[in-house]
């Protein structure tokens, strides 16, 4: 049975690509520790994801994020100009579990204007109008807008 499971932290963000056939591909690599012996030992892993997990991964993952992944082993073989061969072991992910907080993204809030926005079009509201934050303001002034722009939607 070829299975891998494993929980570790993202070394670098999610590299995404499209392929020429249409499909998503994703690849990033995974520290995980190992203890043994009373000390604690590295590993680095390359995660590979396609498709719908591959565009998953690109947009909410980060590095530095804790995941869980489960998927199988697979070795890749290819020779290169110059008649040498090499190979390279990676993890090709079936699921992928955050487990830490938002990094890459607070996907959460823009999750929230998207839904505002389509609650606004729904009303007939254009959502361009709706003061959801000033270019200049911080982070808090901006989450301040939003509520009362969502408080604005839900009482019209």
């Amino acid at each position: 049975m070829n299975q891998v499971l494993l929980t570790g932290r993202l070394t670098r963000d999610p590299e995404v690509r499209k392929l020429a056939s249409g499909k998503t591909v994703t690849q990033f690599s995974l520290a995980t520790n190992d203890y043994r012996s009373g000390s604690e030992k590295a590993e680095y892993h390359t995660i590979v994801t396609w498709d719908r997990l591959a565009e998953i991964c690109g947009q909410y993952l980060g590095k530095g994020q804790l995941v869980s992944i489960a998927g199988r082993l697979q070795t890749r073989q290819w020779e290169d100009e110059n008649k040498s061969r090499h190979w390279k072991t990676e993890i090709v992910a079936s699921s992928v579990e955050m487990l830490s907080g938002k990094k890459k993204k607070d996907y959460a809030a823009e999750s929230a204007a998207e839904a505002l926005a389509t609650q606004a079009a729904a009303m007939g509201i254009d959502a361009e109008s709706a003061a959801f934050a000033d270019s200049d303001s911080d982070a808090e002034d901006d989450d301040a807008d939003d509520i009362e722009a969502e408080e604005e939607l839900v009482a019209a």
